[in-house]
């Protein structure tokens, strides 16, 4: 496999950007990105950086890619990093530190010369410092296992990029240019300067069970398809992609038998792997946010529901094998629609290599009976027996066994419910695994060693969390029993803490963050000049939508003035109060009658389609809508009264009339 660049010196000038190889070795080429025209150019072995170069203070680490605003190209480069462990014998590293180079010499990052550049800039710094993003040097991180070793002859030769698994390769939309160029001049193959990375989560510990020494690994890769935030990316796309697919690898390597306390190698003798994976329910279906905390239930019945199901299924056999999909929403209230629906296009389906095993996980496991999911893994101990796991041994030159199917797990959010029956169909697994290769005998249970049980409680616990705060911006619920066996009061409190977090940052957070992902991925790419992107910077809602708030704040205060303020005279307060706390309640109530136009919605891919959605499917009540606004064409759909949010499609429309000043100051700025 071709060698990545490690550490990079950067020389910069007026007219370019240098990367040359910190640990130089015979024939190492350095790279040049011109700064006028954005030529990349990797130069012939041994060329030196420009004289007139300065050398940056700070090591790079990796170029992450390239992205491009609306007044330049911009450069991400890698300049902290954190050493998370070693597979394989190759160090994994969590990049903990960027620097975004603007590639016009005539343009900065801290002081944008327009304000939509300034917006999207933010975006790009809260995706990178939000993120949780993985690499290595030299181990393909976006690949199981299995899919590694069945592909190791046809890998020689290639580089990581070349071999990376294409939903995992988070920043491939930023390398796109250098790929380009590689592919398009074998001379100008920046294969060496283009690092993967995968968004996810990574740990790998150590424990000793009966002589033989462990390394517990569980690594969670995040698919770039349909990548967002919790309500603003639900259920599939017409190709198939599912929100919030993670696939969910753990990784057994175990030593020789040997004296507790002794050193091994990184290269273990017996290598298992398991692997799950999680997404989104696959219809087409939206939960729209009115401030409520139940935000409307829609699914649109449209007539490429089956096509877009059957092309995920598909593309999920021909990576995994037979599918088990355990579905675990309620069967009846909010969820219920959600469940039919994927029910009824299951079995409409018919695919021989699909078993669907619907658990109902509220009410098997109600009053706190966690113990009651082993009733679920009963019913997929055939199956989970029958598709196995990856077992690859030193001794042999073909693996003992391979895993030929997986369980696909989903309840509303493919976090919660979905995180504790992972968790407990991998800990089954783990200990089959232990007892077929003798460090188990058939009594004995990873329970019974606590050192074990606790780091795969952890684990797990620590991966709940980080998927969770990726899709819906905090830990997971019900992770007490995860870490602890046992669900406990004090969890359950945790959890109204964190529900209540969710609450605030699904309605009033979550537009940016969306637009973040779409933005870093490439699902919106931004054209040359802001006009075109002003309705990022444009609060475009009705007057009377955008001042009831700051009526609402004009009350509270007055009543507080009235309640802390000393008194100059005698007369009762009563129709003060009464004025402005009345006031107070007609804000409020106006607010949540209309609470769809003040949520945080996203800007840049805004879901127009869903919130005016009136096709067949089914609608809970839609609430927070407002009342008698006139109706809006979107494309060919139409909204009734009260549909709400107009302003997400009009506000684009009338972009690119405003601000003009602003950006004719900004062109003689840069000229």
């Amino acid at each position: 496999m071709q060698v990545l660049h490690k550490r990079l010196n950067l020389y910069i000038d007026p007219a370019s950007y240098t990367f040359t190889p910190a640990e130089a070795s015979a024939g190492a080429r350095s790279l040049t990105i011109q700064r006028d025209s954005g030529e990349i150019v990797l130069n012939a072995p041994n060329v030196s950086a420009s004289p007139a170069g300065q050398r940056s203070a700070k090591t790079i680490y990796g170029i992450l890619g390239i992205i491009s605003l609306t007044l330049t190209d911009y450069i991400i480069v890698l300049t902290g990093r954190e050493l998370r462990g070693r597979l394989m014998g190759q160090d994994i590293y969590r990049a903990t530190e960027y620097e975004i180079l603007p590639v016009d010499p005539r343009a900065s990052v801290q002081h944008p010369a327009h304000p939509v550049e300034a917006h999207l800039l933010a975006l790009v710094r809260s995706h990178l410092d939000n993120g949780y993003f993985f690499f290595s040097y030299g181990w393909d991180l976006t690949r199981r296992l299995q899919a590694q070793w069945a592909a190791r002859q046809s890998d020689e030769g290639k580089a990581l990029w070349q071999v990376a698994d294409d939903r995992f390769f988070w920043n491939k939309y930023l390398h796109s240019k250098f790929i380009d160029t590689t592919t398009a001049d074998p001379n100008q193959d920046l294969s060496s300067y283009i690092l993967p990375i995968m968004y996810g989560t990574f740990d790998i510990r150590s424990a000793y069970v009966n002589g033989y020494h462990l390394r517990l690994c569980l690594i969670s890769r995040r698919s770039r398809y349909r990548a967002g935030t919790r309500y603003f990316r639900r259920g599939i796309d017409h190709d198939g992609h599912v929100a919030n697919f993670n696939e969910t690898e753990q990784l057994v390597l175990v030593d020789p038998k040997l004296n507790e306390g002794r050193s091994t190698s990184d290269e273990a003798s017996t290598k298992l792997s398991f692997v799950q994976i999680r997404g989104s329910i696959p219809v087409f279906w939206a939960e729209v946010n009115n401030l409520r905390y139940k935000p409307d239930l829609q699914v649109m019945d449209y007539p490429d529901t089956a096509n877009a199901m059957r092309k995920h299924f598909e593309e999920m056999i021909s990576h995994y094998g037979a599918q088990d999909l355990v579905n675990l929403v309620n069967h009846k209230g909010h969820e219920q629609p959600v469940k039919e629906q994927y029910e009824r296009y299951v079995a409409q389906l018919g695919l021989p290599d699909v078993r669907y095993e619907y658990f109902d996980f509220h009410t098997e496991c109600r009053h706190m009976r966690w113990e009651r999911i082993s009733l679920l893994i009963e019913k997929l101990q055939s199956d989970l027996t029958k598709n196995g796991y990856f077992h690859l041994d030193a001794t042999s030159t073909e693996p003992i066994q391979v895993q030929k199917g997986v369980v696909r797990t989903n309840c509303m959010d493919n976090l919660d419910r979905t995180n504790v029956t992972q968790a407990a169909i991998a800990k089954w697994t783990l200990n089959r695994q232990l007892r077929v290769i003798g460090v188990l005998k058939d009594d004995d249970s990873i329970d019974y060693h606590e050192s074990l049980s606790k780091d795969f409680r952890e684990m797990w616990a620590d991966h709940a969390d980080l998927i969770s705060i990726a899709y819906a911006g905090t830990g997971a619920l019900k992770t007490d029993f995860t870490r602890t066996g046992q669900r406990t009061k004090s969890g359950a409190l945790e959890d109204g803490y964190k529900s209540v977090m969710r609450y605030l940052k699904n309605n009033y957070f979550d537009g940016p963050r969306q637009d973040a992902y779409d933005l870093m991925t490439g699902v919106w790419v931004p054209r040359r000049g802001p006009s075109s992107a002003l309705f990022l910077i444009i609060d475009s809602r009705p007057l009377i939508i955008r001042s009831v708030p700051y009526l609402a704040f004009l009350s509270v205060f007055m009543i507080l003035a009235g309640l802390t303020l000393p008194r100059t005279s005698q007369y009762s307060l009563f129709y003060y109060f009464l004025i402005w706390f009345t006031l107070f309640a007609l804000s409020m109530a106006f607010i949540f009658a209309h609470g769809i136009d003040y949520v945080s919605w996203p800007r840049l891919l805004p879901p127009t389609e869903v919130i005016h959605y009136h096709g067949s499917g089914f609608q809970s009540a839609r609430k927070g809508r407002g009342i008698g606004i006139p109706a809006l064409d979107v494309g060919k759909l139409r909204s009734g009264a009260g549909a709400g949010a107009q302003w997400l499609a009009k506000g684009r429309k009338r972009a690119g009339s405003k601000l003009e000043e602003i950006e004719m100051g900004t062109k003689k700025r840069l000229d």
